[in-house]
């Protein structure tokens, strides 16, 4: 008589659940949104005072962005929309700008800064990637 061995199908069994667990999570890797790096910093003071310069300054950066980026700076007083002051050249790396002006009247500013992906350097239609926290300048 021949023994047959009975181990040949726990092990064909187990070998099914690893190969099975194993697509599982491949799937489950593949549906999950990938999260790419970015933030935009922005600093300014918090008072200051009617005919003083202002200086705020921004930079911001992201890994998802296809070939360049562009800072731009915002301003609003009250409820007015907003408006772009300056912006910064199209770069590779980290982008940094930089505005300076005086405050002509009582009154909160507003700036935030904006961070656009660009493909080419004479793109006509940026990106929006990020936007920093609004920050409020006191001027009195």
């Amino acid at each position: 008589m021949t023994r047959t061995k009975k181990t040949g199908m726990k092990a064909r069994g187990g070998r099914v659940a690893v190969i099975g667990a194993l697509g599982l999570a491949s799937v489950t890797l593949a549906a999950a949104p990938a999260f790419a790096k970015g933030a935009v910093d922005i600093t300014a003071p918090h008072t200051a005072h009617v005919g003083k310069t202002i200086t705020v300054t921004a930079h911001g950066d992201d890994d998802s962005a296809g070939y360049l980026h562009q800072l731009c700076l915002q301003e609003r007083s009250g409820k007015q929309p907003w408006h772009q002051e300056t912006c910064s050249a199209a770069v590779k790396a980290d982008a940094r700008v930089t505005a300076r002006g005086k405050a002509a009247h009582r009154g909160n500013l507003e700036f935030r800064a904006v961070l656009y992906g660009l493909t080419s350097t004479h793109d006509h239609h940026p990106v929006r990637l990020h936007a920093s926290d609004v920050v409020t300048v006191h001027v009195r």
